[in-house]
């Protein structure tokens, strides 16, 4: 006999959101680990773009933070050639450049304390919208992590190496979590770096359906109240943890040096 079937939509939610707190495990790589995983798994989904891009995370002092080594691309990246970088992008830990774009993510650090990676990356239909100078619309449901927040910077500043750049691109984040850069590619950020994946991948399957739906005739919006509701209900770090670990199990099939 079922019991659930007289239950109103908030209290099946509320059920389900207690399920996932315990039967969705917690992974229990390190922030190097996470971090290599994340550049494997962009890769493998289309984020690869020679040697542009870059992807950070917080490190263990205030002002730090670990990114890749100019030079590798995403699917050279282990473990143990990440660096630790300052604000200044001065090498802390490890042998190697930083990729002098990484400035920015100084900006974006300082002005979002609630950040704790960034990942930029210009893939292949994110960088196709971008040339058409129009925002990133949200219009089905698995992309609702990014409804309304999703910014969007129309006048390209350039290459992002000097702190003009991290200033404009910052203030344009604002408090969302992403942002569509014209003429230039994507940002994604995450209060994890479980998230900030997460998102990286959306933003590139929206543009791609963007493009997609664009071309068969005009997008239809989704209700606002409708698309608040599933950013809400998928934007969850559990929800978040279990589909990286998914990635990342996929990844590591073909991938598994990166955790050296």
């Amino acid at each position: 006999m079922a019991n659930t079937l007289t239950l109103s939509k908030d209290q099946l939610v509320q059920k389900a959101l207690t399920q996932m707190q315990g039967s969705l495990a917690d992974n229990t790589w390190t922030v190097r680990e996470k971090l290599a995983l994340t550049c494997r798994i962009l890769f493998d989904h289309g984020h690869d773009s020679g040697l542009a891009g870059q992807i950070s995370a917080r490190g263990p002092q205030p002002g730090t933070f670990y990114t890749q080594q100019l030079g590798l691309g995403f699917d050279e990246i282990s473990a143990s050639n990440l660096l630790l970088v300052n604000e200044d992008l001065e090498v802390l830990e490890g042998q190697g450049m930083p990729n002098p774009a990484n400035r920015f993510h100084s900006w974006v650090y300082r002005a979002r304390p609630d950040v704790d990676c960034i990942i930029h990356t210009h893939p292949t239909h994110v960088a196709a919208l971008s040339m058409l100078e129009v925002p990133l619309q949200v219009s089905h449901m698995d992309l609702c992590p990014l409804y309304e927040d999703c910014a969007f910077l129309e006048a390209w500043p350039g290459v992002p190496v000097g702190n003009e750049e991290g200033e404009i691109i910052s203030t344009a984040l604002g408090d969302k979590r992403a942002i569509l850069l014209s003429h230039h590619g994507q940002l994604s950020t995450g209060a994890s770096i479980e998230q900030a994946c997460v998102y990286a991948q959306l933003i590139e399957r929206a543009a791609r359906l963007q493009l997609l739906a664009m071309a068969a005739g005009t997008i239809k919006p989704i209700a606002p109240a409708l698309g608040r509701d599933a950013h809400d209900w998928i934007d969850r770090p559990k929800r978040h943890g279990a589909a990286f670990n998914y990635y990342a199990r996929q990844a590591l099939r073909s991938h598994a040096d990166c955790l050296n």
